[in-house]
């Protein structure tokens, strides 16, 4: 299977249909157009496409000198365990060693702390500085 990677902001409806496979937002917080110029704000981001289909998608945001943070990281689900997600993070990671930064946080999915272990990234500490307020 051959991916292709790019660095560019997918298609509003195409990113649209692969965020909607994660469950993140079920409860229709938000909507396509937020969702589209939410990722139009990023600092850096990486598509990957099978047969000119989205299959996974990265991004960066960033000050682009330390507050870095990639979110997003998101694996279409029938393309999953297939290198996609290691290679869509190496990219990520590249772009910040090739810029200077850091320190990269982010913040992972229920059940994916070992796939992000196997990149160096540590979990902090239970009572470390690590807050959220949703409203």
């Amino acid at each position: 299977m051959v991916i292709r990677y790019e660095s560019l902001i997918p298609d509003k409806d195409e990113f649209f249909l692969l965020y909607e496979t994660t469950g993140w937002n079920s409860n229709g917080t938000y909507t396509k157009e937020q969702l589209f110029k939410a990722i139009k704000n990023s600092w850096y981001c990486i598509s990957a496409y099978h047969n000119d289909k989205l299959v996974a998608f990265g991004r960066i945001i960033s000050d682009g000198v330390y507050q870095t943070f990639i979110g997003d990281m998101i694996v279409h689900p029938e393309y999953q365990k297939r290198g996609i997600g290691s290679e869509v993070l190496n990219l990520l990671t590249d772009k910040c060693k090739e810029s200077g930064i850091k320190w990269v946080q982010l913040s992972c999915a229920r059940g994916k702390i070992d796939f992000y272990k196997k990149f160096g990234f540590k979990e902090r500490p239970v009572d470390g500085p690590s807050m959220h307020k949703f409203i």
